[in-house]
């Protein structure tokens, strides 16, 4: 770990230059070379956009492992332990195995004139497990972008783009025309790849570049028939079923794992990447299909994590996402009063985030992560909040503090969410984790 954490770490930089020298795809190709290029020897499906990737892999590995087939699965960010991020059937790496991939990549690195980074070196450990391991297709989501994401070395089987709204904004941008562009840089000669429902400019920028590519590219809703609907019973509770129909494959009102509507965006487009990759030979049983959709899980996303008080983490980190989240919130939970522990990176679209906050939470508690080195000051957050809305609002300089302070503001009834950052949502799910564990004790 001291060796990786002494690689530049994009994500932990306030000032990213956004060009092709800081992330170079022929530098990670070059660490590839010198690895025996393991990313030949794997069939991928790839994915991209600004939210809604982790949930559509995690969907989409449920189900082809379901279906009897030994998938890798390349995430990120993870939450507690980095191992989080490369897993096999919903296995972490083991810590042997992660040295010795380590290692062997340390060992060629000294021969390159230009070192690889952090996420690089990440993205090339997935590889070699993955190749070593011999899986029968890899889920790929992307780090940042798309285009220039070290991640855009394979050919994969298949593309997929969630939803593009802001995020990264220091990095790529506020303008969502461009985020599109850089998002549809994965995507690949005569390779499929499907997107779901965006606006207007957004779906003309994808398809632009999808003719430049020569891709096919499908949008869940238009091309291929595409619908949802919200529903409860006594089963499931309340929750959304989608329906999506193709020439190859028809999946009827299949209950979406995870909850809220957006949720619902998500599961078509995995079902949809699944339908393409019956084209390679890949054989899907509905029933099989069905019971991985429902065995999905995914940390960090709408996630109880306490019951008394009930706490709740999510890791969403943009306007959308945070107005996605009070919805489902909204639809799925009830409470009387919303109290939300809130911090993010200096890199976000704060203003939106802060705006979608005061139309949703009664209470807010501003903090930040001690691991976040990009995290914005509790103060500042306060304060725009204050120029943006009327509504109760704090400071704690940390997140035990935080938790503590909106302990103490919370009745039986009400409801408190972490959210905003996945380094915050990380550090509640430990300090829980280890409070549970001393009161065990």
């Amino acid at each position: 770990m001291r060796w990786l954490n002494s690689h530049v770490d994009f994500e932990k930089m306030r000032l990213v230059p956004y060009n092709n020298r800081t992330f170079s795809l022929e530098r990670m190709r070059k660490l590839l070379e010198a690895l025996g290029n393991p990313q030949e020897q794997l069939r991928c499906v790839h994915v991209a956009g600004s939210k809604g990737k982790g949930s559509t892999c995690a969907m989409l590995a449920s189900m082809l492992q379901s279906c009897g087939y030994t998938v890798g699965l390349f995430s990120s960010p993870h939450l507690v332990n980095l191992g989080e991020r490369i897993t096999i059937n919903g296995q972490m790496i083991s810590n042997a195995d992660f040295t010795e991939i380590l290692r062997e990549i340390s060992g060629k690195v000294g021969s390159l004139s230009d070192p690889p980074t952090y996420f690089e070196i990440l993205t090339a450990t997935a590889l070699c497990y993955f190749a070593e391991q011999a899986v029968d297709v890899a889920v790929l989501e992307t780090g940042l972008g798309g285009r220039l994401d070290s991640t855009n070395i394979i050919t994969p089987l298949a593309c997929g783009i969630t939803q593009i709204s802001l995020d990264h904004t220091n990095v790529l941008g506020d303008d969502l025309v461009g985020i599109a562009r850089e998002k549809a840089g994965i995507f690949k000669k005569e390779v499929p790849a499907i997107s779901v429902q965006q606006a207007p400019e957004v779906s003309a920028a994808l398809q632009q570049v999808a003719e430049q590519k020569e891709t096919d590219l499908e949008f869940t809703g238009q091309q291929i028939e595409f619908s949802y609907r919200f529903e409860a019973n006594r089963e499931l509770g309340p929750h959304t079923r989608v329906s999506i129909t193709t020439p190859s494959s028809r999946f009827e009102h299949l209950a979406v794992p995870l909850q809220g509507e957006h949720q619902a965006l998500n599961c078509g487009l995995a079902l949809a990447l699944l339908d393409k990759l019956k084209a390679h030979g890949f054989v899907f049983p509905e029933e099989k299909v069905v019971s991985g959709l429902a065995a999905t899980t995914l940390p960090g996303r709408m996630e109880m994590v306490w019951k008394e008080p009930r706490i709740i983490i999510d890791g969403a980190h943009n306007a959308v996402s945070i107005q996605a989240l009070i919805r489902a919130l909204g639809a799925h939970i009830s409470y009387d009063s919303l109290v939300m522990v809130f911090g993010c990176g200096q890199d976000k679209d704060v203003t939106g985030m802060l705006k979608q906050i005061g139309l949703g939470a009664d209470k807010v508690i501003f903090t930040k992560s001690r691991h976040n080195p990009r995290a914005m000051e509790p103060d500042d957050l306060l304060s725009r909040f204050s120029d943006l809305c009327g509504k109760m609002s704090q400071t704690a300089p940390s997140l035990p503090d935080a938790l503590s302070l909106a302990n103490r503001a919370v009745s039986r009834e009400d409801l408190i969410v972490v959210t905003g950052s996945f380094y915050l949502v990380g550090e509640t799910k430990k300090f829980l984790a280890d409070l549970a564990n001393k009161r065990k004790r």
